[in-house]
């Protein structure tokens, strides 16, 4: 984890973006460089200054509009890209977020907790049981889908090392998320709906 300590708009445009600066200490000893990618909350984002442990990334106001929680100060989940022979722990993410949901509820369930995340309609067709998904940058497995009155919700345990390893302690019911649909789903249904060009 991490923490945005500053957020600056970047001109006084109406569009214009944010610069953000990010307490970075959580991800000691991996060193971070200029250019260098870090997922925040699973967003995207470049190193363009860098400053002990806190490093600055602009963001677009595009971006903002797409995601949720870069826009004020506050806790953040981080992660450093993926270097080609790195171990794989969870499935690939690519840091670019489809959408945002919302919080339906955080339950005791055994030793786990059942996260229950409302999802965009538009990204429900690839929401899968067993399925992989990104919330706020974490994979996470997906063990029920429910879809009724054009609404999909999601439900996935969260075992006790995921919460204290993440923002998700400090997440409850309402809280906005960012999601982001499995890679290969979405290749899976771009190549099912395609009608080639010819």
């Amino acid at each position: 984890m991490g923490r945005i300590v500053s957020v600056q708009p970047l001109s006084s445009a109406p569009d214009a973006g944010v610069r953000i600066e990010v307490d970075a200490a959580g991800l000691a000893p991996r060193p971070i460089a200029l250019g260098d990618s870090i997922a925040v909350s699973g967003v995207c984002l470049t190193v363009v200054d860098l400053r002990g442990g806190i490093f600055a990334a602009d963001v677009s106001r595009e971006s903002l509009s797409k995601t949720a929680g870069l826009d004020a100060p506050g806790a953040v989940n981080l992660e450093t890209a993926l270097a080609l022979g790195d171990k794989l722990g969870g499935h690939l993410m690519a840091g670019h977020v489809d959408g945002v949901g919302e919080i339906v509820r955080m339950a005791p369930a055994g030793e786990s907790t059942e996260l229950v995340v409302g999802v965009p309609a538009d990204l429900a067709i690839y929401m899968a049981p067993k399925g992989s998904v990104a919330v706020n940058g974490v994979s996470l497995t997906i063990n029920r889908v429910t879809d009724r009155d054009g609404v999909c919700e999601i439900s996935i345990n969260l075992i006790p090392h995921t919460i204290a390893a993440t923002t998700f302690a400090l997440l409850a019911s309402g809280a906005r998320v960012n999601i982001e649909a499995d890679l290969l789903a979405r290749y899976v249904v771009r190549a099912r709906d395609c009608d080639p060009i010819r």
